[in-house]
């Protein structure tokens, strides 16, 4: 699969079956997400891939109600970072800008192995640094779901999720988020 395929393929499924997890797997992750870009290669980021099935259900606690569905996930993987960490220009914290281009890495590998890696907001950072040992001076950017699809929808979701579950959902047009030369700048 191309890098091309491996965006165009990528979805946020939450219908979710399990799928084994291993050391290889999430070292091969972790070895995606690390070459991501980063200011002045700092590499601010830090995960924690969690696949053992106590921390898991103990993780379930930090889920948010809408995101019940997780508690379906084979692995969750917890992405925290500092801003002392990373370029820090005037008012720009690049560290979370960095987190998301390896987290962005690390999906795109997962979807190219045939996994659903779904990055949610719907989390107590509170709890997840608690379970997880994370230290409180670490910002926990995003957790990210990991299972494999599901053909079978998930009798936990919405009337919205099922949806979406079922067609990727709508993506602004062009001409709403790319501009040529300058702001307001009229796409071909």
């Amino acid at each position: 699969m191309d890098v091309s395929q491996a965006i165009k393929e990528r979805r946020a499924y939450r219908s979710l079956d399990p799928v084994e997890i291993t050391e290889d797997l999430v070292k091969d992750l972790a070895g995606s997400a690390i070459l991501a870009p980063s200011c002045f290669n700092n590499q601010p980021t830090r995960f924690v891939f969690v696949y053992d099935p106590e921390v898991l259900m103990k993780m379930r606690e930090a889920l948010s109600q809408g995101n019940q569905w997780a508690q379906a996930a084979s692995m969750i993987i917890a992405v925290f970072s500092k801003k002392e960490d990373d370029c820090m220009i005037k008012d720009r914290e690049y560290h979370q800008f960095d987190c998301g281009l390896a987290s962005g890495l690390l999906i795109l590998r997962a979807t190219e192995l045939g996994l659903v890696a779904h990055p949610i907001a719907g989390y107590s950072p509170k709890k997840t640094r608690e379970v997880l040992g994370i230290p409180e001076e670490y910002q926990v950017i995003t957790l990210i779901i990991v299972g494999k699809h599901s053909a079978e929808i998930s009798p936990v979701l919405s009337g919205e999720q099922v949806g979406w579950e079922k067609e990727r959902p709508q993506r602004l047009p062009l001409e709403k988020f790319a501009f040529f030369n300058h702001y307001g700048g009229k796409t071909g």
